[in-house]
């Protein structure tokens, strides 16, 4: 996760952009109680966790080349990358 925020800062820097961040975000805990079985042993039950991270990265001066860059970057499986661009690009 570090290390995709780190991949992405890079990549925005190298375009010359005027980034801020990454910032930690509060971290998300989904927790999940499952029946180990349907019909026998009602109070047998089985316990899943899953944490989500978040990091904010602000980047400033965007313009095309920043965004072709971050659109080609390789980030490893089980990272989401959501891009929210406001006013216009330049």
């Amino acid at each position: 996760m570090d290390q995709s925020a780190k991949d992405i800062c890079e990549t925005a820097r190298r375009s010359g952009a005027d980034i801020t961040g990454p910032v930690h975000m509060k971290t998300r805990t989904h927790k999940y109680c499952v029946l180990r079985s349907p019909h026998i042993d009602k109070k047998s039950r089985d316990q899943f966790e899953m944490r989500v991270f978040k990091r904010l990265i602000d980047i400033r001066s965007v313009d095309s080349q920043v965004m072709d860059g971050l659109m080609k970057l390789q980030l490893p499986s089980g990272v989401s990358v959501d891009l929210k661009v406001k006013g216009e690009v330049q």
